[in-house]
């Protein structure tokens, strides 16, 4: 499973993607407002950090806005992904990106229904929001099995981009039913090293090479 950071602090991207696990990032403007940088800036900085997909989303709500916001955010970088939301016009913009070659992650889905129609409309990444569906009393993880079945039954190539991930267990779970990727803050991320036994085994190993009064190297 591939995982990709949701952030567009620069900072912390590059923490992780020290370690080697990164395999993409996504942002929204939430996220870029936050970082309170431009937002052409701040993406190309991450694209040229990054080797993976860039998610950089589109603000207009009609097609033909998305498409050429969208042709305004390719041109950042060869790794730039165009986010438009799972709308009608969203539906209709993913479309005509995809035949001109362009990637596209569709947003907001909530329903296997409206994953099925980013599919159909040549989606790259499908990102349904788990831990909004969540908030609202569903089991939002019930929603990546349901479209993992889907795409499974006809072959779609539409990624399925678990997305909204608040904590390690959906991302568990994400990959146990066979997500391809998971977005995530970058906390989840750090949060995967920790185990107080890991602790406890490293503890007691190094205690007992002190003892040993031994150097290596």
């Amino acid at each position: 499973m591939k995982f990709f950071v949701d952030t567009a602090d620069v900072s912390e991207i590059r923490k992780l993607n020290e370690l080697g696990i990164v395999d993409g990032v996504t942002t929204n403007p939430t996220l870029i407002a936050k970082s309170g940088r431009p937002i052409r800036e701040v993406l190309a900085e991450i694209c040229d950090l990054v080797d993976g997909p860039v998610s950089g989303e589109t603000v207009s709500t009609d097609a033909e806005g998305m498409v050429r916001e969208g042709h305004w955010l390719r041109e950042i970088a060869d790794n730039l992904t165009v986010k438009v939301p799972l709308t009608v016009d969203g539906i209709k913009a993913t479309k005509i990106l995809s035949d001109e070659g362009i990637a596209v992650n569709v947003t907001l889905c909530f329903s296997s229904a409206q994953a099925l129609l980013a599919a159909k409309a040549g989606a790259t990444f499908i990102s349904p929001f788990v831990g909004r569906l969540d908030d609202i009393g569903l089991e939002g993880m019930n929603l990546i099995q349901d479209i993992r079945l889907i795409y499974d039954n006809y072959g779609f190539d539409t990624e399925i981009l678990t997305a909204s991930a608040r904590h390690v267990p959906h991302l568990l779970e994400a990959a146990r039913l066979g997500s391809d990727v998971i977005t995530a803050p970058p906390k989840v991320f750090w949060q995967l090293f920790e185990h107080p036994m890991t602790d406890k085994g490293l503890a007691a190993f190094l205690a007992d090479w002190e003892k040993t009064g031994q150097k290596l190297g």
